[in-house]
């Protein structure tokens, strides 16, 4: 059998110049990719700047929230025209505010965070991300670690905004994009936050909506929503819910109030996962050991949130959890709550 003859020099050479190339090309166009990807979700931050502005000058095509919960009487009338709401009223907030969707969202929110980020487009201006859902101590130490603020500054901006009305711990950090110079006072910023609260929710929280629920207490419910439910309409059946426990005097029992209330400067997350232990935990948060609502919201919410909170489906259910796919089962007993985790998970709680 005649033996193969070894591949010359300048042939081995070739191929391993082809296999760099490719490299080459495969990282150049990888790069490019990520090079355009960071360039438009910087500008399509500066682009919301823009509409935000031009909102403030439209505020009298902005309609009131509708509400279709009496908590006095106890009942809950499903509005029709809450769809219609969300998408002309909320539309252009949420479905505009980035060309690059919710993974450029969250995205942006990281990039923010990295100093040389901050500096690819604009040296002089910083961009701050509000993401819904958040508690006030992570805006804060997001917005203090980009404008590089001291401990003094942080508790400025903080004491700014929680002391202005409603009077609340948390809940009027506005979610959103905010385009501030790099050395922008705590005193600047709160204000920008405060108008952006003020334009988007104060505005659509006429005193007849405030006589049937206070701000407060919506604030608080949207806040319990967006971090208990996947989605608008998720939103809308777990508002159904703890509207159903607060009518009956059912103690909430939610555990995004025990995450709050567990959660410390220390914690390895300001939003760690709760074990049962902890529905011991002396806190007002804590829904499991207190009747009624929290004292404050447990985090910054939506708009679609607190739609969702005035705006709940009528449902007879009680109970309710998620499967691991986000699916939502709900339950009129505790005890068909427990044969319906039993038959997803194989067993109860």
């Amino acid at each position: 059998m005649p033996k193969k003859r070894p591949i010359p020099f300048i042939q081995k050479h070739k191929t391993l110049i082809r296999i760099s190339y490719g490299v080459f090309l495969c990282l150049f166009s990888v790069s490019s990719v990520a090079a355009l990807f960071v360039i438009e979700t910087k500008e399509s931050a500066f682009d919301l700047a823009l509409l935000q502005n031009e909102t403030h000058t439209v505020e009298s095509l902005v309609a009131a929230f509708p509400i279709g919960v009496n908590p006095k009487q106890k009942t809950i009338t499903e509005k029709t025209e809450v769809d219609a709401f969300l998408e002309v009223q909320l539309g252009g907030a949420t479905k505009n505010t980035s060309k690059v969707g919710w993974f450029g969202e969250r995205a942006l929110a990281f990039l923010s965070e990295l100093s040389w980020y901050q500096n690819l487009a604009s040296p002089i201006s910083r961009i701050l991300v509000i993401r819904p859902g958040e508690r006030k101590e992570e805006v804060v130490e997001s917005f203090g670690d980009i404008l590089r603020w001291d401990t003094r500054e942080r508790e400025t901006f903080t004491t700014l905004i929680t002391d202005s009305a409603p009077l609340l711990d948390d809940g009027k950090f506005f979610p959103g994009k905010y385009v501030v110079s790099k050395d922008a006072t705590p005193e600047t910023v709160a204000q920008l936050v405060q108008t952006e609260f003020n334009a988007n929710v104060e505005l659509r929280y006429p005193s007849e909506i405030e006589n049937i629920v206070p701000l407060s207490d919506a604030l608080t419910i949207a806040s319990l929503l967006e971090r208990e439910a996947y989605d608008f309409e998720d939103m809308r059946y777990i508002s159904g819910i703890i509207w159903n426990r607060l009518f009956t005097d059912m103690n909430l029992q939610l555990d995004a109030s025990l995450q709050y209330a567990k959660a410390t400067p220390y914690s390895e997350s300001w939003w760690p996962v709760p074990r049962p232990e902890d529905k011991s935990i002396v806190s007002p948060y804590n829904t499991y050991k207190n009747e009624g609502l929290p004292p404050s919201p447990i985090a910054n919410p939506s708009l679609e949130a607190i739609l969702a909170a005035l705006n709940p489906k009528k449902t007879d259910c009680m109970f309710y959890f998620h499967d691991t796919k986000g699916g939502f089962h709900c339950s009129k007993t505790y005890e068909e709550h427990v044969a319906l985790l039993k038959q997803i998970y194989g067993r109860g709680k």
